[in-house]
């Protein structure tokens, strides 16, 4: 009898569940219905994008309704963003009309610096971007993390006058407190230090973390925070960029961020495979310009006014011409990806890419397997893991679409590649923080350093030679006898790849 009453009632709790759940289930039914109506007709995706969403909220009500939470939401960015792209042109206003001659010396009225192909390329960069052109710039390369943040540490201890950064990822960890010690003790010695991070990418920090170094004069700003900062919906409309300027004169871009992973100390990852510049000379002014925007939008408490010892004049040097090339969400369209586009579209020898995401929209897949049937030289590095699964295989399906175009594609095998780079022809190349994915091209904010220079150009392919004999090749065979597990998400990637 006890055991008869003891299934009763478990039986009627388990009622009372399904009960529960029913009624949360119908609940998320009518968000998604409400979700489905926004995406159609309020936020403006393209139709791969809009299918996509429609078909997981839809489809599979309760993954896509979280999946919606943290990385659908676009309706409010034209809302969000208004302000920023009137505080934007105020300020570029007023630097451009202080700094008429920097932009004159970027003219591109003379044929000696670029080829006529390339000045075209620099035309629709300064129209769509307003990235002026400098000249007088001297590069480092760095393709390993210790040798860069060596360096970049070396620049903040020798510092003068102010010191700028704004990064995506900052972690506490070996890499990240010594970032921190160094900038706190140049804090200390009367030197104006900001440090721009991202609310998502450094939610993980502790509350505490940056106490000293705000109390020796240090400023620290987030860029979209969370009042709950580990949960952060807000997975769109990231500052991926990874920028330090000092003293208005050297500029660092590149992929890495602040953590021991980007040196290679984490086992999981084994060495990582990454790629920056150190630029001395004008370009650091048009970096300097991008870090005001975005340090106005995410501390307007704290707002930097347009002053003359922000823009220091750098001796003339002949150097290598440089734009500073920035897209995001407040951009109608991506000069980035344009950017990418635009190199593709000229390069008759040679097109070199390496990205750890690879998730190109119709426009780069048909700019690359066009380039490949012209009789370009196309190739793409990959990692041989993933960090994001999905994701990752994802990439491997539109890998395999360009294959039969005769673009060769590769898995670096040496640890992680992390490098967002494209070089053509041994005579422009790109490095920056942008993937050649949709969220790099749409959602986030990013910023790439476009250089135009055989030397540069040279010193990034060798690189890219050097990688290719620690890879394997993606062929065909290699991807159809890969498990059936594999295959399944390569196919489920490749559908939901508008979303990632």
């Amino acid at each position: 009898m006890l055991v008869y009453a003891y299934h009763v009632i478990e039986a009627e709790r388990m009622i009372e569940w399904l009960m529960i759940w029913d009624t949360v289930l119908l609940f998320i039914i009518v968000l998604n219905i409400g979700f489905v109506i926004s995406v159609m007709f309020f936020e403006r995706k393209n139709p791969s994008a809009t299918l996509a969403w429609v078909m997981a909220l839809l489809l599979l009500p309760v993954a896509g309704f979280i999946l919606y939470l943290f990385l659908g939401q676009t309706y409010r960015k034209d809302r969000m963003f208004c302000i920023k792209k009137e505080e934007d042109q105020k300020l570029r206003e007023i630097i451009e009309s202080e700094k008429e001659e920097l932009k004159k010396e970027g003219a591109m009225t003379r044929a000696d610096h670029t080829s006529t192909k390339l000045r075209r390329m620099v035309c629709m960069l300064l129209e769509n971007n307003d990235a002026i052109l400098t000249l007088n710039n001297h590069v480092n390369v760095f393709a390993d993390g210790n040798e860069k943040f060596d360096a970049l540490i070396e620049d903040i201890e020798g510092a003068t006058l102010f010191i700028h950064l704004e990064y995506y990822i900052w972690k506490n960890d070996g890499i990240g407190n010594r970032m921190k010690k160094a900038l706190t003790e140049r804090a200390r010695a009367g030197l104006e230090v900001r440090l721009l991070c991202d609310g998502l990418g450094c939610a993980g920090l502790p509350g505490d973390f940056f106490d000293e170094f705000k109390a020796v004069g240090g400023k620290v700003a987030f860029f979209f925070p969370s009042f709950l900062r580990i949960l952060n919906l807000r997975y769109n409309y990231r500052n991926h960029r990874k920028i330090a300027i000092i003293d208005g004169k050297t500029c660092y871009i590149g992929g890495f961020n602040i953590g021991d992973d980007y040196l290679g100390l984490y086992e999981k990852w084994g060495y990582w495979r990454d790629t920056a510049v150190r630029i001395y000379g004008n370009a650091a002014l048009t970096a300097q310009i991008r870090f005001f925007l975005d340090w106005n939008y995410a501390a307007p408490d704290e707002h930097l006014d347009y002053d003359d010892r922000y823009f220091p004049d750098t001796p003339m040097i002949e150097g290598i011409p440089i734009q500073i090339v920035s897209g995001g969400p407040d951009t109608e369209f991506n000069p980035v990806k344009e950017s990418y586009l635009k190199m593709i579209s000229i390069a008759t020898e040679t097109v070199y890419l390496q990205t750890p995401y690879f998730i190109p929209d119709e426009s780069v897949l048909d700019a690359l397997r066009i380039a490949a049937l012209s009789g370009t030289d196309v190739r793409i590095m990959m990692p041989d893991r993933p960090d994001h699964p999905f994701v990752y295989w994802a990439g491997m399906s539109y890998v395999k679409q360009l294959l039969d175009s005769g673009v060769k594609a590769y898995t670096y095998d040496n640890g992680f590649l992390h490098a967002k780079t494209i070089v053509i022809d041994e005579i422009a190349a790109s490095v920056g923080s942008a993937n050649w994915d949709v969220r790099s091209f749409r959602l986030n904010f990013e910023t790439n350093a476009v250089m135009y220079h055989p030397e540069v150009a040279k010193t990034l392919k060798e690189r890219f030679l050097c990688d290719l004999e620690v890879c394997t090749p993606i062929t065909s065979g290699r991807l159809d006898s890969l498990p059936w597990s594999r295959r399944i998400l390569m196919s489920i990637g490749r559908l939901f790849s508008p979303m990632l």
